[in-house]
């Protein structure tokens, strides 16, 4: 379809600068759109988006140019309604894409990003609290997009950057030991340590010299203290065996696993730079970069004992990165709460005089609730993703049971599709919008759900399971005018490649979960409306090769989005 944009938007220029006006061809591309009723056509021209270069109403705009635009190649026919110019594509275009999307095991793919490094930051939990559910938006959002990424040429790292720094480790050594012990840490692992934690948070608040001897005891942890630091990585030990259970549930791996921590004895360096530089200011015994004329908060880099705060280790970090991976782009997936800190450090790599402050990308997204409750550990009110998966699994298999009892592989099939129900319900929104979790929603098998999408992708292959040759014999010449709702799944499927690149261009995952859901809703409909298995000759075989098209969209998507492939539910 991008080759037809480009051709309408190319006719369009010439006839615009024929007339005096200063416009490109790639302004009108960025223009055209795919309008929400296909009665209104293929694709169309918005001309009230010309108004104002070409002073004059956008209903004449169309008018005028529906006049001058004359043949176009596989346009048959354009109409100019309202204000928009609209363009209908030949049917025979769309057949003809058959075959490359049914045969091509990478369709949508693109080499967009040869050449190119990207590293994605993402999941990156606090070492010594549980895998909630809150930590599910970074962790899917970011494996996503390290899909999507490769999918489109780049070399991508996968970065998961462990909390394991910081003062809240102050907090749990004096908590640990004041009321537990290392056979209670043996016992009840990272529960103990993380209802520690919690009894620290609350009791501080009425005891500020709590907040102080932990802050004493993290400076100590900095500079090196040996039981502190023994206190430290029995700690992390526990806390990363926990995680890899929910990250082998998820089927997640990570090229490094280099936290916080790692970075530590590189932040001297940075201080030390900012000062050379200029940069960094006393400010009431404190050290901050000042950033008001930015319009942003000062940042503060060394608090007034001396110890260092996420900026400094962020940027500590990056320039790290920069080194070993000389990324092209380095996206960090956090919540919507962290923007203006990473816009902050960004704007201090940037006035340190790094040009490659340009990739650091900051992809935020919105809270995570379940039953429409706000998660927060240092309340307690938590939700361990390692639980809500292994839940999610139970009650698939107990739906799978019920519906179809003589399924051969129940329980793969049920962990299938009780995870994607988790991933696909984190991912099937705009990333910013909060989302909430609700057991009836996500499990089901009707509506915008993982289930659906899975359903519908185990159907494409029981048709074609069902199915005896045929596709191979099938000759483009044979069969001609294909009905609306072939058409309508042929245009869903061939949008698939646009849909990964703007995918890719905003950071968004659920623009390919959307996608997934228009596809599946077009090829329900022609399951339902044009009898497959039961057509004869040249009939049949188009609409196999457009149910083999489904299925290789549909199981691409799923890759993308991180979730399995079903053949059979």
């Amino acid at each position: 379809m991008q080759n037809i944009k480009d051709e309408i938007a190319k006719k369009i220029k010439d006839i615009l600068i024929s007339e005096g006006f200063s416009v490109t061809e790639s302004d009108i591309s960025a223009f055209i759109e795919k309008p929400s009723d296909s009665v209104m056509g293929d694709l169309a021209l918005p001309c009230f988006k010309l108004a104002r270069l070409l002073k004059s109403a956008p209903p004449r705009i169309a008018a005028e140019l529906n006049e001058k635009i004359g043949e176009l190649p596989l346009i048959i026919k354009t109409e100019a309604v309202g204000g928009y110019l609209n363009f209908f594509v030949d049917s025979d275009y769309y057949s003809n894409l058959l075959d490359d999307i049914a045969k091509n095991p990478t369709f949508g793919s693109s080499d967009i990003g040869k050449d190119k490094v990207v590293c994605v930051d993402f999941s990156s939990p606090n070492i010594s609290k549980r895998f909630h559910l809150g930590h599910i938006g970074s962790t899917v959002i970011g494996n996503s997009l390290r899909n999507i990424y490769a999918f489109c040429g780049y070399k991508c790292v996968a970065i998961n950057h462990l909390g394991d720094w910081g003062t809240q480790f102050g907090k749990l050594i004096v908590a640990y030991k004041m009321w537990s012990s290392k056979e209670k840490v043996d016992e009840r692992g990272i529960n103990e340590l993380e209802q520690l934690y919690v009894r620290f948070c609350k009791e501080e608040k009425d005891n500020k010299a709590l907040s102080d001897e932990a802050r004493a005891a993290f400076t100590q942890l900095e500079n090196g203290n040996r039981e502190y630091l023994e206190m430290w990585q029995y700690f992390k030990e526990i806390s990363i065996k926990e995680y890899q259970k929910t990250y082998a549930l998820l089927e997640i791996t990570f090229d490094s696993y280099n936290g916080e921590a790692f970075f530590s004895d590189k932040m001297p360096a940075v201080v030390e730079e900012l000062k050379k530089k200029g940069l960094l200011v006393l400010d009431d015994g404190a050290s901050i970069v000042r950033l008001d004329q930015y319009n942003m908060p000062n940042a503060l880099i060394l608090k007034t004992d001396g110890s260092t705060l996420y900026p400094t280790r962020d940027i500590a970090a990056a320039i790290w990165r920069k080194k070993e991976y000389d990324f092209d782009k380095c996206i960090y997936v956090t919540s919507a709460g962290q923007s203006l800190h990473f816009a902050q450090w960004f704007k201090i790599v940037e006035l340190m005089g790094y040009d490659w402050y340009k990739g650091l990308v900051h992809v935020p997204y919105g809270t995570m609730s379940f039953g429409g409750e706000k998660l927060a550990s240092r309340t307690g009110n938590i939700i361990s993703l390692e639980d809500l998966l292994t839940e999610s699994v139970a009650k698939c298999e107990k739906i799978i049971e019920e519906k179809n009892a003589l399924l051969a592989d129940k329980k793969s099939v049920a962990r299938a599709v009780g995870v994607g129900a988790v991933i696909f319900n984190a991912l099937a929104n705009s990333r910013i919008k909060d989302t909430n979790f609700v057991w009836e929603d996500a499990l089901s098998f009707e509506g915008n759900t993982g289930p659906y999408v899975q359903y519908t992708y185990a159907r494409s292959a029981s048709v074609l399971r069902k199915s005896e040759n045929g596709i191979d014999n099938y000759d483009d010449n044979e069969y001609k005018n294909p009905l609306s709702e072939e058409i309508e799944l042929i245009k869903r499927l061939s949008e698939f490649p646009e849909a990964v690149l703007r995918a890719l261009e905003e950071n968004e995952p659920s623009i390919i979960s959307r996608h997934m859901l228009s596809i599946c809703t077009a090829f329900n409909q022609f399951y339902h409306n044009c009898p497959i298995l039961k057509s004869e000759g040249a009939l049949r075989a188009f609409r196999l090769k457009l149910t083999q098209a489904v299925k290789q969209v549909l199981g691409n998507a799923l890759d993308l989005l991180g979730m399995k492939r079903t053949e059979e539910i």
